[in-house]
């Protein structure tokens, strides 16, 4: 069982059309399925005075990241789009959002997005809003398993947090199958709990 207290954070993944909705552009099977026990996540971390905050893939229309220019993804979470929105079925709630990738940089982590042609990361604001509520513990969930929530999961760890992840509240892409037990062990052996 996750323990929620006022120095842990729940970080609530993408957890956007696009990939929770089996019409989305990249949908995460059983993706919706998640959306039921991330509510759950969200809603004891509520009751136990945690913070919760969200990331949200906002991509241009053309990015690197994308087929059509050169990435490996289909077009997806375009800025302002209904594959963009968070699932009607999540808990929104009063937290920070933080939108990743809004510049066309791979944007798998909540911590830190990338620049597709130099590799180049830069911080997005999540890790200074931990610090600035005193934030000791990360709990993650959301899509998805094998891509983002093992990005965020892993620079929690580096960054110094405690971090679980609740195997109820995430799903994988499986491009590879195996892909999503892979990022289990990876964000294991960088230090993460599996709950």
């Amino acid at each position: 069982m996750v323990k929620y207290d006022s120095e842990t954070a729940l970080i609530v993944v993408d957890a956007q059309n696009d990939f929770a909705d089996p019409a989305g552009s990249l949908y995460v099977p059983g993706g919706e399925e998640a959306i039921a026990a991330m509510n759950e996540h969200i809603r004891r971390a509520r009751a136990a005075g945690a913070l919760v905050a969200y990331t949200q893939d906002w991509h241009p229309g053309h990015t690197p990241h994308f087929a059509q220019d050169g990435g490996i993804w289909p077009v997806h979470c375009v800025a302002e789009s209904w594959g963009a929105a968070f699932h009607p079925a999540l808990d929104v709630v009063d937290g920070p959002i933080v939108k990743k990738g809004t510049e066309g940089e791979d944007g798998y982590s909540g911590f830190t997005v990338r620049d597709p042609q130099t590799g180049e990361t830069s911080p997005t604001e999540l890790e200074g809003v931990l610090r600035e509520r005193g934030i000791t513990n990360v709990v993650v969930v959301g899509l998805a398993t094998d891509y983002c929530v093992k990005e965020t999961a892993i620079d929690a760890a580096r960054a110094g947090f405690s971090v679980t992840v609740p195997r109820d509240g995430i799903r994988a892409v499986n491009l590879q199958p195996g892909d999503g037990e892979k990022a289990l062990a990876a964000m294991q052996d960088a230090g993460a709990q599996l709950a």
